[in-house]
Formats: C-alpha cells, structure tokens, sequence
C-alpha cells in the first residue's frame, strides 16, 4: 500500500479532477499521464466518479489515482474497490479517519484552522491538505501555521491557479498543491486533450522545497 508521503513525492501537483462521464474521465486522465502528471485526484462530485476512477486506475502503471471529496465514511470502502490508491478529503472527523483506516485506504484529511491542525495530529497525520487555500489565507496562512506547527507538511487546495502555485511550493511546509487549472472546462468540453497535456507538462516542472 502506497503511502501519502511517497505519493505527494510523484509530482508538484496534484489535478482534482470532477467528470462528466468514465469516457471523458479516461481521455483526460490519459492526456495528464501523458503529460508527466503521475498523481490523480477524482472526485465524488459527480455520479461518474467512481466508474472513472475505476478506468483511470487501469492506465499504466505508474499512475496513482485517489479519490477525492471523501465526506462520508462509506465513500471510504467504495472507491477502494474501485480502485482508488488513497482518499483526499474537504475535512476530518473521527468516524470519516477510522473509515479510511478499516478500507486500507491512506488519507489526505482537508483541514483550515489550528484546531483542525491539532485533530489532525492528535489522529496521526503529518500530511494534510490545507482547504480552501486561497480563501482561508493563502501563503500567509501557511506561513503562519509554520511556527506552532513546523513539522506538518500541507497540500495547498482551492482557488490556486498556474500562476500562484509557485509561491504555494517555495514555502518550506508545502509539499505540493492541488488544483484544477490543468483542466479548463472549455478545454475539456473542445476535447483538446493536447492542450491539457501541454497544461500538465508546464505544471510537472515546477519544484516544491524540500523540508
């Protein structure tokens, strides 16, 4: 079972990703790949997560797919067998974590605030991703949480685009970012997937600091 620190390791950032169907989700899953993006996050937020998720696990294999917007601890079980290589989440709760954990699904919990930030240590995790970036503080906030917390590591996400995901991974707690700008809806709906592989190529050479 992959883990979450080896897996924020495959690549700067990681797309989230919401289909309208398992065959859009496997075209552009297949053009992120081909693009040098090796993590995926697919969300619930659609009836075809799932179904995609299933398809873009079957790839290659070196490509991890997660499943993303996790609210509900039986969400946990389903996209393990979907195929589904860990679960990411808007928030944490003790039922949703003990989900993860009886799946044998590894888990990247969303938090906002110092006291989720102490939940989240408390229940074990060094990682976690820090939702919504942008409106909870941006870098600020993560240059804040930085002195009370200097040994968690974060996964910025929400409302980061190409433009600011730099400034996200020069900072010494983060270790990639989430976003959804290598997939413009326009671009999809055109099915330019040479675009989003453009898109993917540009965001797999940006660099996160080491901590």
């Amino acid at each position: 079972m992959i883990k979450i620190e080896d897996i924020v390791k495959l690549g700067p950032v990681i797309p989230v990703l919401a289909f309208d169907s398992a065959d859009q989700g496997e075209h552009v899953s297949r053009a992120l790949h081909a693009g040098g993006v090796k993590v995926l996050e697919i969300t619930l937020r659609t009836d075809a997560g799932l179904a995609a998720i299933e398809r873009a696990s079957q790839l290659a294999d070196d490509i991890v797919v997660g499943v993303g917007t996790i609210t509900k601890p039986e969400h946990c079980a389903q996209a393990k067998k979907a195929g589904a290589q860990f679960g990411v989440s808007p928030g944490l709760t003790k039922d949703l974590h003990l989900a993860a954990q009886d799946a044998g699904l590894p888990l990247l919990p969303g938090v906002m605030t110092p006291s989720d930030l102490i939940q989240a240590i408390e229940l074990g995790y060094e990682i976690v991703k820090f939702f919504p970036a942008q409106q909870a503080g941006g870098v600020e906030m993560l240059k804040a949480f930085y002195g009370p917390f200097p040994n968690l590591r974060f996964c910025p996400t929400g409302g980061i685009t190409a433009e600011s995901a730099p400034d996200f991974l020069k900072q010494p707690n983060v270790v990639c970012v989430g976003g959804s700008w290598l997939t413009p809806k326009a671009t999809v709906a055109a099915q330019d997937w040479a675009e989003i592989t453009r898109l993917a190529q540009v965001a797999s050479q940006l660099r996160a600091v080491e901590m």
